[in-house]
């Protein structure tokens, strides 16, 4: 991908805002590659989206880690972080993103490890709410759940209208109504991705596809209800070339710009 970038600068450097890392993958790389993430940092507006805070775990915070994400921050004046509403250890990290109960007793868990993570990092921070298959002990709606831990925790919403469109198939809700029911002023960002296609009942978020016209759709409804957002298409793998990805990026400016009159000013610069 760092040699479509380079192939296609111009191109993009017309075309992107922003772009988003992972802060694990980027930590103390040094070299050929240090040097390159370098260049983009200096010419980009980065964001950071973890994968490794594991906010819902039993397991204790890796307070190590927030540090180091702390100082990473601050050396590349990142302009917002985030991480996912899931937990991903449990004597040992299980790399993937488990769901968390939606009880009351998560909410508190939740919350106190947020705020724990935002007074170590000093700002605050986005949370994802994320795609799930089941939802074991479930006391709260999915809806209930997230809200509540906005609330309690006074973090900011990641929000992912992909995540929102699968979850609705997979557990049969409306995802507008889904949409309406967030604090849309707490939004620091949007992602939009593709997925897969498992059955009629079930689809998996992959971030490995071009997103379908349903997604698009949900994303317009967002703007013209709440305002544009700062949004991040997302490809994890299976990548295509270059200016077919870009083309998408295309659709989600020409989207904002026939919102133009309704843009709120959230999260990202």
């Amino acid at each position: 991908m760092f040699a479509q970038l380079r192939e296609h600068e111009s191109r993009v450097s017309q075309t992107i805002d922003f772009l988003e890392v992972a802060p694990e993958n980027w930590i103390n790389v040094g070299g050929r590659y240090g040097r390159r993430f370098r260049h983009y940092a200096e010419n980009y507006s980065l964001v950071c989206h973890g994968l490794s805070l594991s906010i819902g775990s039993p397991d204790p915070l890796d307070l190590e880690l927030v540090r180091q994400i702390r100082k990473f921050l601050d050396q590349f004046e990142v302009t917002c972080y985030s991480d996912h509403l899931s937990a991903c250890s449990a004597d040992g990290h299980l790399y993937n993103l488990m769901p968390i109960p939606f009880t009351e007793d998560a909410v508190g868990h939740v919350a106190n490890r947020i705020r724990q993570v935002q007074d170590i990092l000093e700002r605050r921070i986005a949370i994802e709410h994320v795609s799930y298959y089941a939802a074991p002990g479930q006391e709260l709606s999915e809806s209930q759940f997230v809200n509540a831990v906005l609330d309690e925790s006074d973090c900011d919403l990641l929000l992912d209208v992909n995540n929102v469109y699968v979850n609705s198939i997979n557990f049969s809700y409306d995802p507008k109504e889904f949409i309406d029911s967030l604090p849309l002023e707490r939004v620091a960002y949007v992602h939009i991705a593709g997925h897969y296609e498992e059955a009629e009942d079930l689809r998996i978020d992959t971030h490995a596809a071009t997103v379908i016209e349903p997604v698009w759709d949900l994303l317009d409804y967002t703007y013209s209800k709440y305002g544009v957002m700062p949004t991040l298409l997302e490809r994890d793998f299976n990548f295509p070339p270059l200016p077919k990805l870009l083309a998408e990026v295309d659709r989600i400016a020409e989207m904002q710009r026939l919102h133009e009159s309704n843009r709120k000013p959230v999260g990202v610069e």
